[in-house]
């Protein structure tokens, strides 16, 4: 079966590269993109893409710094409500129309309008905009909003054609088109996204391939197999289980570097009628499940000991990290006690629906062996990642395990998950001090005060459980040695600038 799968993609990639000059780089990802529409996506593979094909205001550096991109500057006036972005004068995008500040402010408008925009959340601050002269715009804000500068250097920052955005609706993910140094040509589901060369880019000069090719490869032994036999140029995510073996491969080199996100279990709180069950409606069962989890076995048998156990959405190297939450040992009499508490003294069932590629079936696997310790007895279904999340947005679950990729800011690894309405909060959970204390850590730019209220959240959401945190990742990439000028970045992106085949 394996040889099979392997030949099926094998023959794809050889299909593609036929065609291919010199300068075609072949990506390997973990699973498809969603739709390719900054205000309507939530993947990660989609941040990738879009990594290649739309520009933001603002970016990161790999030491978490925010650096200009299609902004040159900004400043925040003396009260925090505004936030004003010169702009580069030599960008358009990739039909022709110019990028300016009419085009941020549409930008803008279009993330907090557009019925299906997954980024209102984000910019729940914003009242508005102000076009101060053609390349000049200031943002307002009904209140100071300490995460707003670094949301522009994500999704929300992201910048779309107006004209083609205005043309086709909520159906601009077919034919994306933006302002990064790669165009969109061609999309498979399933299958492959093809992004060439855009050759009036800004930053021209440190773009070197010609086209990119991103193939959905969910097997990681199959997306390591077509690394190996050529068939693929980079693969994002290596399982940590091949990591040794890699290394020893000479023609092959792998890059790593400790992200900014997690991966946990979300439950179905009160999303339909699949949140009234006893998982969605009893805090002290998704705390009895907690404490059957030994997070750091769980690193051992399915990382290899390279992943970070995890209880929170920020790792310990962050700032945010917090202390007086440090990971819980295993504890099988508190699990059983809770159990019984909750009224299940002989244990229950659980469905947790995972991402159809292999390390989350693995860890499931052992979770569901740790569970079963104390009459949890978890029920695994697998399902495409794109479809598992548009099943977690209708409510077609009970529990799912999902992380997010991580955001330099903390208030984007929390606050849109957790709080009433956030734009990724598929579980409908609800807590008006949670909402309170999060809202209040993004109105201030004090980093002393915003640590407290975080805190004083955490404090509260390990109570209702409402997300169980796992691991935090190491990302890790795989690429052949005639890949050169690859950087590694927290934020698990891969930036083209200066990457070459030789």
């Amino acid at each position: 079966m394996l040889f099979l799968r392997f030949a099926a993609v094998s023959l794809l990639a050889t299909a593609v590269a036929s065609g291919a000059t010199a300068q075609e780089l072949r990506i390997g990802l973990q699973s498809d993109s969603d739709v390719l529409d900054p205000d309507q996506s939530r993947t990660f593979v989609g941040e990738i893409v879009f990594t290649a094909l739309c520009d933001k205001l603002v970016d990161i550096t790999p030491d978490l710094e925010l650096t200009p991109q299609l902004a040159t500057d900004w400043k925040w006036s003396e009260d925090g409500t505004s936030l004003t972005f010169n702009l580069r004068d030599d960008v358009t995008f990739h039909d022709g129309t110019p990028f300016d500040a009419e085009a941020v402010a549409y930008n803008i408008n279009r993330s907090l309008t557009l019925e299906e925009s997954r980024r209102k959340s984000d910019l729940a601050s914003v009242t508005g905009t102000e076009v101060l002269g053609p390349h000049e715009i200031r943002i307002n804000m009904d209140h100071p909003d300490a995460a707003l500068l670094a949301e522009m250097a994500n999704r929300p920052g992201m910048m779309v054609s107006p004209e083609a955005a205005r043309a086709t609706g909520a159906d601009f993910g077919n034919n994306p088109i933006c302002s990064g140094p790669f165009r969109f040509v061609d999309r498979v589901a399933q299958d492959r996204i093809v992004l060439e060369r855009f050759e009036d880019y800004w930053n021209a000069d440190e773009i070197h391939l010609d086209r990119v090719v991103y193939l959905p490869i969910p097997d990681t032994t199959v997306r390591l197999a077509n690394l190996q036999s050529g068939d693929l140029d980079l693969i994002e995510r290596l399982a940590a289980s091949d990591l040794e073996q890699t290394q020893e491969d000479e023609g092959i080199e792998v890059e790593s570097v400790t992200s900014l996100g997690y991966q946990g279990l979300t439950f179905n709180i009160n999303n339909g009628f699949r949140g009234d069950t006893p998982w969605g409606n009893e805090p002290l069962l998704r705390q009895a499940l907690s404490y059957a989890i030994d997070r750091e076995v769980l690193n051992q048998v399915v990382f290899e000991g390279a992943f970070t156990p995890a209880n929170q959405p920020y790792s310990p190297e962050s700032p945010w990290f917090d202390m007086e939450h440090p990971i819980p040992p295993r504890d099988l009499e508190r699990a059983r006690a809770l159990l019984a508490e909750a009224g299940y003294p002989d244990g229950l069932s659980l469905e947790i629906q995972v991402p159809n590629t292999s390390e989350p079936m693995q860890l499931m696997q052992v979770v569901q062996a740790m569970a079963s310790e104390v009459g949890i007895d978890i029920n695994i279904t697998t399902k495409e990642f794109a479809t598992m999340l548009s099943d977690q947005t209708a409510g077609n679950f009970t529990a799912s395990q999902v992380g997010w990729s991580g955001y330099v800011d903390p208030s984007a690894n929390l606050h849109q998950f957790v709080t009433t309405g956030g734009g990724i909060n598929d579980a409908h959970y609800s807590n008006a001090d949670v909402d309170r204390l999060l809202n209040a850590a993004r109105e201030t730019t004090d980093t002393d005060e915003r640590k407290e209220y975080y805190d004083q959240a955490r404090d509260i959401l390990v109570q209702d459980a409402p997300l169980i945190y796992l691991y935090h990742p190491t990302w890790l990439w795989a690429m052949r040695d005639e890949v050169t000028g690859f950087k590694p970045w927290p934020d698990g992106r891969i930036r083209l600038e200066g990457v070459k085949l030789q």
